[in-house]
């Protein structure tokens, strides 16, 4: 058995992480009253590996994004909906992705700038999905806390599929169930 590391905040509540989950306690209760998923924060070259290591990609970015390219292989569950005044939250975000995807599925998480990916993987997090990985960098690029450039999948060279392949258009991502084992 692996020991955990243990912080205390000094207020007699108190942490066991270890690389993937966080278990906050009151001390002197025995009552554990917060728990969270590591989500991995990765770069798109390091999203390819996990790939092709059996993680999928899910693309958050609305239907047009998504057509007009994509990660190859990428499923599209769109956070947001593209409508005639603009993006708009998609209400079955979640069912949908709690209806396609096992909690323990390995995901890597992506979007255009890596804002949507973000509150997506959180979400997947709170709801017990536990194997995330979020493209922070995105499909376009983002920038890092000082500013500096970060390119995104499309801007590196990796591969591209336009359209909306059979199974991996948000329409077919409806209709997946599960991988088992």
């Amino acid at each position: 058995m692996a020991l955990l590391p243990f912080v205390s905040s000094g207020r007699g509540h108190h942490t066991l992480n270890d690389a993937q989950y966080s278990l906050t306690f009151a001390q002197g209760t025995g009552q554990c009253y917060g728990w969270s998923v590591a989500i991995r924060s990765v770069s798109p070259e390091e999203a390819a590996a996990l790939l092709a290591d059996g993680y999928v990609y899910v693309d958050v970015r609305s239907e047009p994004e998504f057509e007009a390219g994509h990660v190859p292989g990428a499923l599209n569950v769109p956070l947001l909906h593209q409508g005639p005044g603009g993006l708009t939250p998609n209400p079955e975000f979640l069912s949908v992705m709690q209806q396609a995807f096992g909690v323990g599925e390995k995901m890597v998480v992506g979007c255009k700038a890596g804002g949507r990916s973000k509150k997506a993987a959180e979400q997947l997090a709170s709801a017990g999905f536990s194997e995330l990985a979020d493209m922070s960098a995105g499909w376009d690029g983002s920038r890092d806390a000082f500013g500096r450039a970060l390119p995104g999948w499309s801007k590196l060279g990796l591969p591209i599929e336009p359209g909306k392949p059979d199974g991996q258009a948000y329409a077919d991502v409806k209709q997946r169930t599960p991988k088992s084992g």
